[in-house]
């Protein structure tokens, strides 16, 4: 019972109202009185508290006041790192390109077919938005082409001009390991040069064949004018197929090691006048 009591005591402490005066001090005028309890006081302060809560979560949420929190970053920073990270994105993927084009290039200028040169970069790029293009030649570009053929061209000796053999061109520029051997019925000259390198027709003329043997590897035979007939082997891929004509220095094939007997990278050339073998360095400067 004194339990209960208690605690009826301390709950009518909480209800005991208290009259709060503010009193003129000249007069002794009441200008303010309010009639409180600790109950009042109490649910009126956690009101306060949580309205002022919720109001300072609304204008931080709401307003540019978050910005001033440390930490916090403005909705204009965003947008600008937002902005750089694209341009950023964007220039990576263009510099990659440029360092595509740049190796395509070079790799052509070092001798390398380029349509073969365009299918590599392509395979290995295939996920690429921005391929590799080659614009058309200038005029200088022309220019300078023609002066090199030309300047390539005149390497018929008089015995090939005797014979009625057109101005040959050679297909490759590189080591003569092997020569012209008619009694050890090598009937052709060995050059040997660096893997993937281009080779070239040494005159315009018509494919007669392209395919592969088992002996010679991947062959390709050119009939040009005059009864001249020209063979490259031991190739590591052929450029051209059969019935296709070519023009006098572009590329039919590249550099290999085909075949059963061949013993490195090198060209099998081999040139032939009215059915009969000749010696290409009695035609040709190489």
């Amino acid at each position: 019972m004194a339990k209960e009591s208690k605690n009826k005591t301390r709950v009518q402490r909480w209800r005991n109202k208290f009259r709060f005066i503010i009193l003129n001090d000249d007069t002794f005028e009441e200008i303010i009185t309010l009639k409180l309890s600790p109950l009042n006081i109490f649910v009126v302060s956690v009101i306060a508290i949580i309205s002022t809560i919720a109001l300072t979560t609304i204008l931080i949420a709401f307003t540019s006041l978050k910005e001033l929190i440390p930490g916090h970053a403005s909705s204009k920073l965003r947008r600008e790192a937002i902005e750089l990270a694209l341009t950023s994105d964007s220039l990576q993927a263009a510099l990659e390109s440029n360092e595509r084009y740049i190796i395509g290039i070079k790799r052509i200028l070092e001798g390398e077919v380029i349509d073969t040169v365009l299918m590599e970069i392509e395979d290995k790029y295939t996920d690429s938005t921005i391929s590799l293009t080659l614009s058309n030649p200038s005029t200088q570009d022309s220019a300078f082409r023609e002066w090199v053929e030309q300047e390539n061209a005149f390497t018929l000796n008089e015995s090939g001009a005797n014979l009625g053999i057109p101005q040959l061109i050679s297909p490759l520029e590189g080591i003569i390991t092997s020569g012209f051997d008619k009694v050890g019925e090598h009937y052709a000259i060995d050059i040997a040069a660096a893997a993937n390198t281009p080779i070239k027709t040494c005159h315009e003329g018509t494919v007669i064949f392209a395919d592969w043997t088992s002996e010679t590897g991947n062959i390709i035979i050119i009939q040009h004018e005059n009864n001249l007939i020209s063979a490259y082997k031991h190739n590591s891929a052929l450029l051209k197929e059969a019935g296709e004509f070519v023009r006098s220095g572009e590329a039919i094939a590249i550099i290999g090691n085909s075949g059963e007997n061949s013993t490195g990278p090198h060209l099998h050339f081999e040139l032939w006048y009215e059915g009969a073998p000749i010696d290409p360095l009695g035609f040709i400067q190489f």
